[in-house]
Protein backbone atom coordinates (compact mmCIF):
# COMPACT_ATOMS: atom_id res chain seq x y z
CA UNK A 1 0.00 0.00 0.00
CA UNK A 2 1.19 3.49 -0.81
CA UNK A 3 2.33 5.58 2.17
CA UNK A 4 -0.48 7.91 1.18
CA UNK A 5 -2.68 5.40 2.95
CA UNK A 6 -6.47 5.50 2.76
CA UNK A 7 -9.05 8.20 3.16
CA UNK A 8 -11.62 7.42 5.83
CA UNK A 9 -15.13 8.36 4.73
CA UNK A 10 -16.85 10.77 7.10
CA UNK A 11 -20.63 11.02 6.89
CA UNK A 12 -22.17 14.43 6.59
CA UNK A 13 -21.55 17.94 5.26
CA UNK A 14 -20.97 16.81 1.67
CA UNK A 15 -22.95 18.46 -1.08
CA UNK A 16 -22.76 15.35 -3.27
CA UNK A 17 -21.72 11.72 -3.04
CA UNK A 18 -18.12 12.83 -2.46
CA UNK A 19 -17.40 12.42 1.23
CA UNK A 20 -15.75 14.83 3.61
CA UNK A 21 -12.59 12.84 4.28
CA UNK A 22 -9.79 12.59 6.79
CA UNK A 23 -6.49 13.24 5.00
CA UNK A 24 -3.68 11.07 6.29
CA UNK A 25 -1.12 12.85 4.15
CA UNK A 26 -1.34 16.07 2.17
CA UNK A 27 0.37 18.79 0.22
CA UNK A 28 3.18 18.68 -2.28
CA UNK A 29 4.99 15.88 -0.49
CA UNK A 30 2.37 13.38 -1.63
CA UNK A 31 4.13 13.03 -4.97
CA UNK A 32 7.46 12.39 -3.29
CA UNK A 33 5.92 9.77 -1.01
CA UNK A 34 4.32 7.94 -3.91
CA UNK A 35 7.59 7.83 -5.80
CA UNK A 36 9.42 6.62 -2.72
CA UNK A 37 7.02 3.74 -2.29
CA UNK A 38 6.62 2.69 -5.91
CA UNK A 39 10.02 3.23 -7.46
CA UNK A 40 11.25 5.89 -9.85
CA UNK A 41 13.06 8.95 -8.53
CA UNK A 42 13.38 7.72 -4.95
CA UNK A 43 14.40 10.56 -2.68
CA UNK A 44 14.75 10.58 1.09
CA UNK A 45 12.42 13.11 2.66
CA UNK A 46 11.48 13.90 6.28
CA UNK A 47 8.31 11.83 6.25
CA UNK A 48 9.78 8.84 4.44
CA UNK A 49 9.92 6.31 7.27
CA UNK A 50 10.14 3.20 5.12
CA UNK A 51 13.03 0.82 5.78
CA UNK A 52 14.55 -0.73 2.63
CA UNK A 53 16.31 -4.05 2.63
CA UNK A 54 20.06 -4.26 2.30
CA UNK A 55 19.66 -5.42 -1.28
CA UNK A 56 17.56 -2.36 -2.10
CA UNK A 57 20.31 -0.06 -0.84
CA UNK A 58 22.97 -1.97 -2.72
CA UNK A 59 20.91 -1.86 -5.89
CA UNK A 60 20.43 1.89 -5.63
CA UNK A 61 24.14 2.47 -5.04
CA UNK A 62 26.26 -0.55 -6.03
CA UNK A 63 29.47 0.94 -4.63
CA UNK A 64 27.96 1.86 -1.27
CA UNK A 65 28.95 -0.14 1.77
CA UNK A 66 26.16 -1.05 4.23
CA UNK A 67 27.57 1.30 6.86
CA UNK A 68 29.43 4.63 6.87
CA UNK A 69 32.97 4.25 5.55
CA UNK A 70 34.44 6.99 7.71
CA UNK A 71 34.75 6.76 11.48
CA UNK A 72 33.50 9.79 13.37
CA UNK A 73 33.32 10.63 17.06
CA UNK A 74 29.73 11.87 17.53
CA UNK A 75 29.27 15.39 18.82
CA UNK A 76 27.07 16.28 21.78
CA UNK A 77 25.77 19.48 20.18
CA UNK A 78 25.48 21.52 16.98
CA UNK A 79 28.47 23.79 17.56
CA UNK A 80 30.33 22.46 14.50
CA UNK A 81 27.46 23.28 12.14
CA UNK A 82 27.08 26.76 10.64
CA UNK A 83 24.15 28.05 8.60
CA UNK A 84 24.10 31.13 6.37
CA UNK A 85 21.42 33.74 7.02
CA UNK A 86 20.07 33.74 3.47
CA UNK A 87 16.60 33.08 2.07
CA UNK A 88 17.92 29.71 0.93
CA UNK A 89 20.17 28.59 3.80
CA UNK A 90 23.58 27.04 3.20
CA UNK A 91 24.72 24.45 5.74
CA UNK A 92 28.46 24.14 6.36
CA UNK A 93 29.90 21.23 8.32
CA UNK A 94 33.22 19.40 8.27
CA UNK A 95 32.44 15.86 7.20
CA UNK A 96 32.24 13.24 8.46
CA UNK A 97 30.03 14.54 11.26
CA UNK A 98 27.75 12.79 13.71
CA UNK A 99 25.69 13.58 16.79
CA UNK A 100 24.82 11.57 19.90
CA UNK A 101 21.16 12.60 20.23
CA UNK A 102 18.71 14.84 18.41
CA UNK A 103 19.48 18.49 19.09
CA UNK A 104 17.66 21.65 18.00
CA UNK A 105 18.81 25.25 17.70
CA UNK A 106 16.54 28.17 16.82
CA UNK A 107 18.31 30.27 14.20
CA UNK A 108 15.51 32.77 13.70
CA UNK A 109 12.60 33.07 16.15
CA UNK A 110 9.12 33.46 14.71
CA UNK A 111 7.22 36.58 15.73
CA UNK A 112 3.82 34.93 16.21
CA UNK A 113 2.42 33.22 19.28
CA UNK A 114 1.36 29.98 17.60
CA UNK A 115 3.42 26.90 18.46
CA UNK A 116 3.72 23.61 16.59
CA UNK A 117 1.68 20.96 18.42
CA UNK A 118 2.25 17.21 18.68
CA UNK A 119 -0.45 16.38 16.14
CA UNK A 120 -0.03 19.39 13.88
CA UNK A 121 0.11 19.45 10.13
CA UNK A 122 2.93 21.79 9.15
CA UNK A 123 3.87 23.67 6.01
CA UNK A 124 7.63 24.09 5.75
CA UNK A 125 10.66 24.65 3.58
CA UNK A 126 13.69 22.56 4.45
CA UNK A 127 17.12 21.41 3.35
CA UNK A 128 18.74 18.18 4.52
CA UNK A 129 22.47 17.41 4.63
CA UNK A 130 24.10 14.04 5.30
CA UNK A 131 26.65 14.41 8.10
CA UNK A 132 28.80 11.63 6.66
CA UNK A 133 29.30 13.39 3.31
CA UNK A 134 28.41 17.01 4.02
CA UNK A 135 26.23 16.90 0.89
CA UNK A 136 22.59 17.91 0.41
CA UNK A 137 20.30 14.90 -0.04
CA UNK A 138 16.96 16.74 -0.20
CA UNK A 139 15.74 20.34 -0.41
CA UNK A 140 12.28 21.83 -0.84
CA UNK A 141 14.05 25.16 -1.33
CA UNK A 142 15.59 23.78 -4.52
CA UNK A 143 12.21 22.49 -5.69
CA UNK A 144 10.84 26.00 -5.21
CA UNK A 145 7.75 24.93 -3.30
CA UNK A 146 7.00 24.40 0.40
CA UNK A 147 5.74 21.01 1.51
CA UNK A 148 3.09 20.02 4.03
CA UNK A 149 2.57 16.90 6.13
CA UNK A 150 1.22 15.76 9.49
CA UNK A 151 3.89 15.30 12.16
CA UNK A 152 2.57 11.81 12.78
CA UNK A 153 4.11 10.78 9.45
CA UNK A 154 7.64 12.13 9.89
CA UNK A 155 10.89 10.62 11.11
CA UNK A 156 11.39 10.88 14.88
CA UNK A 157 14.13 13.51 14.84
CA UNK A 158 12.13 15.80 12.61
CA UNK A 159 9.13 15.73 14.94
CA UNK A 160 11.31 16.20 18.04
CA UNK A 161 12.90 19.23 16.40
CA UNK A 162 9.66 20.94 15.39
CA UNK A 163 7.19 20.36 18.23
CA UNK A 164 7.01 23.44 20.46
CA UNK A 165 8.68 25.75 17.95
CA UNK A 166 7.03 29.02 16.93
CA UNK A 167 5.50 29.42 13.49
CA UNK A 168 7.77 31.65 11.42
CA UNK A 169 10.95 30.27 12.99
CA UNK A 170 14.01 28.88 11.22
CA UNK A 171 15.29 25.84 13.09
CA UNK A 172 18.49 23.79 12.85
CA UNK A 173 18.03 20.11 13.68
CA UNK A 174 20.75 17.49 14.03
CA UNK A 175 19.79 13.85 14.55
CA UNK A 176 21.54 10.50 14.89
CA UNK A 177 20.72 7.62 12.60
CA UNK A 178 18.22 6.03 14.99
CA UNK A 179 16.05 9.17 14.84
CA UNK A 180 16.37 9.43 11.06
CA UNK A 181 16.86 6.45 8.75
CA UNK A 182 18.37 3.60 10.82
CA UNK A 183 18.46 1.30 7.80
CA UNK A 184 19.37 3.97 5.26
CA UNK A 185 17.31 5.49 2.46
CA UNK A 186 15.94 3.71 -0.58
CA UNK A 187 18.06 5.71 -3.00
CA UNK A 188 21.32 4.96 -1.18
CA UNK A 189 22.08 8.60 -0.39
CA UNK A 190 21.77 7.82 3.34
CA UNK A 191 23.49 4.76 4.78
CA UNK A 192 22.85 3.01 8.10
CA UNK A 193 24.52 5.03 10.86
CA UNK A 194 24.42 8.38 9.06
CA UNK A 195 23.59 11.43 11.18
CA UNK A 196 21.49 14.08 9.43
CA UNK A 197 21.26 17.86 9.55
CA UNK A 198 18.15 19.84 8.61
CA UNK A 199 17.41 23.54 8.43
CA UNK A 200 13.66 24.12 8.49
CA UNK A 201 11.60 27.26 7.91
CA UNK A 202 8.21 26.78 9.63
CA UNK A 203 5.69 28.55 7.41
CA UNK A 204 2.48 27.48 9.10
CA UNK A 205 1.05 24.93 11.49
CA UNK A 206 -2.43 23.66 12.13
CA UNK A 207 -4.13 24.25 15.46
CA UNK A 208 -5.01 21.44 17.86
CA UNK A 209 -8.14 23.32 18.92
CA UNK A 210 -9.73 26.74 18.59
CA UNK A 211 -7.43 29.37 20.08
CA UNK A 212 -7.95 33.10 20.10
CA UNK A 213 -10.23 35.89 21.31
CA UNK A 214 -13.66 34.93 22.65
CA UNK A 215 -16.60 36.53 20.82
CA UNK A 216 -19.89 37.32 22.56
CA UNK A 217 -22.68 35.63 20.56
CA UNK A 218 -25.85 37.39 19.50
CA UNK A 219 -29.00 36.83 21.54
CA UNK A 220 -31.45 34.15 20.51
CA UNK A 221 -28.94 31.67 19.13
CA UNK A 222 -28.32 28.20 20.55
CA UNK A 223 -25.92 28.47 23.50
CA UNK A 224 -22.67 26.52 23.39
CA UNK A 225 -20.82 25.07 26.37
CA UNK A 226 -17.76 22.82 26.44
CA UNK A 227 -18.01 19.52 28.33
CA UNK A 228 -15.02 17.17 28.50
CA UNK A 229 -13.42 19.07 25.64
CA UNK A 230 -16.45 18.80 23.33
CA UNK A 231 -19.17 21.34 22.56
CA UNK A 232 -22.75 20.89 23.74
CA UNK A 233 -25.67 23.11 22.73
CA UNK A 234 -28.92 24.25 24.25
CA UNK A 235 -31.76 25.40 21.99
CA UNK A 236 -33.54 28.45 23.49
CA UNK A 237 -36.97 27.58 24.89
CA UNK A 238 -39.74 28.26 22.40
CA UNK A 239 -37.30 29.07 19.58
CA UNK A 240 -38.37 28.49 16.00
CA UNK A 241 -35.92 27.35 13.36
CA UNK A 242 -34.53 30.28 11.35
CA UNK A 243 -35.17 30.42 7.62
CA UNK A 244 -31.81 32.07 6.91
CA UNK A 245 -28.28 30.85 7.59
CA UNK A 246 -27.01 32.01 11.00
CA UNK A 247 -23.24 32.52 11.35
CA UNK A 248 -21.71 33.22 14.77
CA UNK A 249 -17.97 33.14 15.51
CA UNK A 250 -17.41 32.04 19.13
CA UNK A 251 -13.60 32.26 19.14
CA UNK A 252 -11.70 34.38 16.61
CA UNK A 253 -8.48 32.66 15.56
CA UNK A 254 -5.37 34.33 14.18
CA UNK A 255 -4.71 31.98 11.27
CA UNK A 256 -5.29 32.06 7.53
CA UNK A 257 -8.76 33.05 6.31
CA UNK A 258 -10.93 30.48 4.55
CA UNK A 259 -11.47 31.11 0.83
CA UNK A 260 -14.02 29.49 -1.47
CA UNK A 261 -11.38 27.17 -2.93
CA UNK A 262 -9.62 26.34 0.36
CA UNK A 263 -9.06 22.92 1.81
CA UNK A 264 -10.04 23.07 5.46
CA UNK A 265 -9.16 20.89 8.43
CA UNK A 266 -11.83 20.91 11.11
CA UNK A 267 -13.45 19.01 13.91
CA UNK A 268 -17.19 19.44 14.35
CA UNK A 269 -20.43 18.28 15.94
CA UNK A 270 -23.97 18.80 14.68
CA UNK A 271 -27.45 18.71 16.24
CA UNK A 272 -31.05 18.71 15.06
CA UNK A 273 -32.53 22.13 15.83
CA UNK A 274 -36.01 20.68 16.32
CA UNK A 275 -35.18 18.71 19.47
CA UNK A 276 -31.51 19.47 20.20
CA UNK A 277 -30.49 15.85 19.63
CA UNK A 278 -26.91 15.13 18.57
CA UNK A 279 -26.77 14.20 14.89
CA UNK A 280 -23.04 13.87 14.17
CA UNK A 281 -20.08 13.56 16.52
CA UNK A 282 -16.99 14.21 14.41
CA UNK A 283 -14.85 15.95 17.03
CA UNK A 284 -11.56 14.82 15.51
CA UNK A 285 -9.31 16.34 12.87
CA UNK A 286 -10.43 15.75 9.28
CA UNK A 287 -9.93 17.56 5.99
CA UNK A 288 -11.89 18.34 2.85
CA UNK A 289 -12.30 20.85 0.04
CA UNK A 290 -14.82 23.49 1.03
CA UNK A 291 -16.28 23.54 -2.50
CA UNK A 292 -17.46 19.94 -2.04
CA UNK A 293 -19.33 20.61 1.20
CA UNK A 294 -22.87 21.76 1.93
CA UNK A 295 -23.90 25.27 0.96
CA UNK A 296 -24.26 26.32 4.58
CA UNK A 297 -20.60 25.56 5.19
CA UNK A 298 -19.48 27.20 1.96
CA UNK A 299 -21.31 30.42 2.81
CA UNK A 300 -20.71 30.31 6.54
CA UNK A 301 -17.00 29.56 6.65
CA UNK A 302 -15.56 31.81 3.91
CA UNK A 303 -13.71 34.60 5.69
CA UNK A 304 -13.44 32.73 8.99
CA UNK A 305 -9.88 32.12 10.14
CA UNK A 306 -7.87 29.10 11.23
CA UNK A 307 -7.97 28.80 15.00
CA UNK A 308 -11.61 29.93 15.12
CA UNK A 309 -14.65 28.22 16.62
CA UNK A 310 -17.83 28.90 14.67
CA UNK A 311 -21.53 28.25 15.31
CA UNK A 312 -23.67 27.71 12.20
CA UNK A 313 -27.44 27.28 12.17
CA UNK A 314 -28.18 25.88 8.72
CA UNK A 315 -31.70 25.74 7.26
CA UNK A 316 -32.58 22.66 5.20
CA UNK A 317 -32.24 24.46 1.86
CA UNK A 318 -28.53 24.97 2.60
CA UNK A 319 -27.97 21.57 4.19
CA UNK A 320 -30.05 18.54 3.13
CA UNK A 321 -33.43 19.69 1.76
CA UNK A 322 -34.44 16.10 0.95
CA UNK A 323 -32.94 14.71 4.13
CA UNK A 324 -30.52 11.80 4.23
CA UNK A 325 -32.77 8.74 4.52
CA UNK A 326 -30.02 6.24 3.69
CA UNK A 327 -27.39 7.77 6.00
CA UNK A 328 -26.51 6.45 9.43
CA UNK A 329 -28.04 8.05 11.36
CA UNK A 330 -30.82 8.96 8.95
CA UNK A 331 -32.01 12.56 8.65
CA UNK A 332 -35.59 13.43 7.74
CA UNK A 333 -36.32 16.01 5.07
CA UNK A 334 -36.72 19.63 6.09
CA UNK A 335 -34.46 19.55 9.16
CA UNK A 336 -32.46 22.56 10.34
CA UNK A 337 -29.02 21.64 11.65
CA UNK A 338 -26.78 23.34 14.20
CA UNK A 339 -23.01 23.00 13.76
CA UNK A 340 -20.12 23.90 16.04
CA UNK A 341 -16.76 23.72 14.29
CA UNK A 342 -13.13 24.30 15.23
CA UNK A 343 -11.17 25.39 12.14
CA UNK A 344 -7.75 23.82 12.64
CA UNK A 345 -6.06 24.55 9.31
CA UNK A 346 -6.69 26.31 6.01
CA UNK A 347 -4.70 25.62 2.86
CA UNK A 348 -4.92 26.86 -0.70
CA UNK A 349 -5.38 24.34 -3.52
CA UNK A 350 -2.18 22.81 -4.89
CA UNK A 351 -0.93 24.30 -8.13
CA UNK A 352 -1.61 21.96 -11.04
Amino acid sequence: MSPLGCWANISGVTSSTRSFRRALFGGALAAVLTLTACGGDQTASPDDTSSPSASAVASASPSASPSPTATVSPSADLSAVTVSDEDIPVITVEAPWGIVSTQTKVLREGTGTQKVGDDATVSINYVGVNGRTGEIFDSSFERGEPTSFPLGSVITGFKVGLVGQSVGSRVLIGMPSEDGYPEGSQDGSILPGDSLIFVVDIISSSFDEATGEAVTPAAGLPTVTMTDGKPEITIPAGATAPTELQIQPLIKGSGVAVAADSTITVKYRSWNFADGSLYEDSWESQSGELANLITGWQEGLVGQTAGSRVLLVVPPAKAYPDGRPSATPALAAGQTLVYVLDILDVTAPSAS
